[in-house]
Formats: structure tokens, C-alpha cells, sequence
């Protein structure tokens, strides 16, 4: 089997995208699977770190005012699809996969001109532009929400969930414990901004570790790459009551387990994270995101008790007087928990891969 895995540009297109990928070479040792991803972009380096094969496309997004950039947009899509189609020829794959994200556009308009098995992954219940595109070029559209006929031809949905590592749900808290150097018996707070980082929850954690060490809380902050020199000196002088700035968390199995209260971003993968590992959580919404998704992805959660919502511009007001609350109470955040554990699609990654085994067996029979 020789499969096309196509999009990127954040996390919550790559680590989807790498699920599927693990589940495929799980049933299929011998596969071959590549991806696709634009040059320059996270993707870039983070597949190769999950043991894939990537090769880059000079593709950029199309900016929302005019710019230099603007201009040879045009110039670029046409070199993409011209060399996506080139990978097609000489990959020669059984089908492809779009996960989203600038490089998914390229291969997927390559491979169904090309009669190609195709299916995209929509992850946000509101759907994002390139796949709005494509929707009726490609043979199967995997959605994580309910309702998504309004993007996409109800007849080639399916409702599957989000793609999450097998292994998010698996963490233990001892050693979640000893891996983070924490107290046991201390409540745990994991702030997580997205793969890149978020300004107002920096901001706002920045300023509260006087409020969280005199409460009595453990932080686990991931502050993304660019805000981590600003934050990293700040909680120096917190660390030895276990409030700990990071860059970056590469076990988020450990966070996720220790943690009694997540506060982050509203991005489809952590919440659906969220949900797989029935953590109570205070989401943000990122307001710079298109047609405000993160919003709606937060209220599928909100309006059934599962999440609570702050907005972006409450943040630096409202939001640690939530968090302290929600900490200090035990059988809210055991209701809240068990309403997200109830949303959680566990099986997302093998229906989706289910269904691109489909389409391959059905292009062979053809």
C-alpha cells in the first residue's frame, strides 16, 4: 500500500495527520506512506521526528490584504500542482489524504484530476477554505463535528472525530509525578497556548503565579517558542513551588494525566484531546483564527457542560478566577470531566483509516 498524506502548517493539522499515518503502518508494516507539507512550516521538521518522509512545496496561504506575497500567489499554486503532480508520477500512491493546511490543496487537486482515491479530514466544526474547495473533487470527507452538510455534500461525510495519538490517554500519574518533579498531594494547572503559543495566556499566566503559589497550585505552562524567553525568567523565582514555564511539552500523555484543570486554546485537536482524556478545562478561543472555528469548537463542548468558556478579551480579568475556583472544586470538575469523556471519539483514527481502505479496495475492484 503507497498512501499521500498532505497539509500542515500547525499542529492541529500535523499530529492528526501523524495518527493516521501510525494507524496505517500498524496494519500495513510494508506501507509506503509520504508526505507533502510546505516548505518553511512546522510540518518540516516535526513529521521527520515522528520517522516520515517529507518532501516540501513552495506554497503560501493567501493573505487578507495586498501584499507582495499576494501577487505571486497565482505563481506558486501553479509550480505546487505542477510538482505535486510530479510525486503522483512517480510515487504512484493508492490514495491520498488532505488534512488541511496550505500543501493540501496542490497534491488533492493533483490527484483527483488524476482519478486518484481521495479523502480530506476536516478537524474544526467550521470547515477551513481549502477543504470548502475541494470538497467536491475528493471521494470521502471525514468530519469531527455534527451538521457539517452545510460545507460539504452530506452524501460523502462521514462522522468519525478527530484523529488523537493512541497514546495521550495513556499516561500515568505517578510517573507524570516523578517525570515533572511535583507533588502529589497539590493540585496540578497545565496551560497549553497550541503548538506555537498564545499571548493572552501568557500574559495572563505570567501575572497570576503570585495568585497560583500563594494558592497552593502546581503550573505546568507551555509557553511555545516565541513567548518562552519572556516567560521562562518569570517563573524562576515560582519553580521551587512547582510552577514550571516550558517551551514545549513533548509528553503530553504526562501533563494531560497529572493535571486536575487544563486552560487552553479552543484549536480541534486539543479539544479533542481534551475530551479522549476527560480533562476538566477553561477554553480561549483564539480571536485570530478564520470565522472565529475556535469559538464554535469550544461551544460544542460549553453547551453540554463539558468545558467552561472565557473569551480572549476576558482573559487577563477573568480567567484565573475561574481556574483558582474550578480547582478548589472537586465535584464540579468531576462533572465537567465526565460530560467531555462523554464527547470523546476514541476511535476516530481507525474509522478514518477504515474508510480510506475502502476507497482503495474499491478503485482496485473498479
Amino acid at each position: 500500500m503507497k498512501v499521500i498524506i498532505s497539509g500542515g502548517g500547525t499542529g492541529g493539522h500535523i499530529f492528526p495527520a501523524v495518527a493516521i499515518a501510525n494507524e496505517l503502518r500498524r496494519r500495513h508494516p510494508d506501507a509506503e506512506i509520504l508526505f507533502v507539507g510546505a516548505n518553511g512550516r512546522m510540518e518540516m521538521t516535526r513529521v521527520p521526528e515522528a520517522g516520515y518522509r517529507i518532501v516540501g512545496l513552495d506554497v503560501t496561504g493567501l493573505q487578507r490584504r495586498l501584499t507582495p506575497q499576494n501577487l505571486m500567489f497565482p505563481v506558486r499554486v501553479f509550480r505546487s500542482v505542477r510538482k505535486a503532480g510530479r510525486l503522483l508520477e512517480e510515487f504512484q500512491p493508492d490514495a491520498v489524504v488532505g488534512v488541511g493546511g496550505y500543501a493540501s490543496a496542490p497534491v488533492l487537486l493533483a490527484a483527483t484530476s488524476r482519478g486518484i482515491p481521495s479523502l480530506i479530514q476536516e478537524q474544526n466544526s467550521y470547515a477551513g477554505l481549502v477543504n470548502k474547495l475541494l470538497a467536491r473533487r475528493v471521494d470521502r470527507i471525514c468530519v469531527a463535528y455534527e451538521g457539517m452538510e452545510k460545507f460539504f455534500p452530506a452524501d460523502k461525510l462521514v462522522l468519525t472525530g478527530n484523529p488523537v495519538r493512541a497514546e495521550i490517554a495513556s499516561g500515568s500519574r505517578a510517573e507524570a509525578l516523578a517525570f515533572f518533579g511535583l507533588d502529589a498531594s497539590r493540585p496540578v494547572l497545565l496551560v497549553v497556548g497550541g503548538s506555537l503559543g498564545a499571548r493572552t495566556l501568557n500574559e495572563a499566566t505570567a501575572a497570576a503565579l503570585p495568585r497560583l503559589q500563594q494558592g497552593g497550585i502546581q503550573l505546568l505552562w507551555q509557553t511555545g517558542k516565541t513567548y518562552y524567553p519572556q516567560a521562562a525568567p518569570a517563573a524562576v523565582p515560582y519553580a521551587a513551588n512547582g510552577l514550571h514555564a516550558l517551551e514545549f511539552i513533548q509528553r503530553m500523555d504526562l501533563a494531560y494525566a497529572v493535571a486536575d484543570v487544563v486552560v487552553s486554546r479552543a484549536g480541534a485537536l486539543s479539544v479533542s484531546e481534551l475530551c479522549l482524556t476527560g480533562k476538566p478545562s477553561i477554553l480561549v478561543p483564539s480571536p485570530n483564527v478564520a470565522e472565529d472555528h475556535q469559538t464554535k469548537n469550544a461551544m460544542a463542548l460549553v453547551q453540554r457542560n463539558a468545558a467552561l468558556l472565557v473569551t480572549d478579551s476576558q482573559a487577563a480579568t477573568r480567567l484565573y478566577d475561574e481556574a483558582l475556583a474550578l480547582l478548589h472544586q472537586p465535584e464540579r470538575r468531576q462533572q465537567v470531566a465526565s460530560n467531555a469523556l462523554a464527547l470523546a471519539r476514541p476511535a476516530a483514527t481507525i474509522t478514518i483509516v477504515d474508510e480510506l481502505e475502502k476507497l482503495i479496495t474499491n478503485q482496485k475492484i473498479d
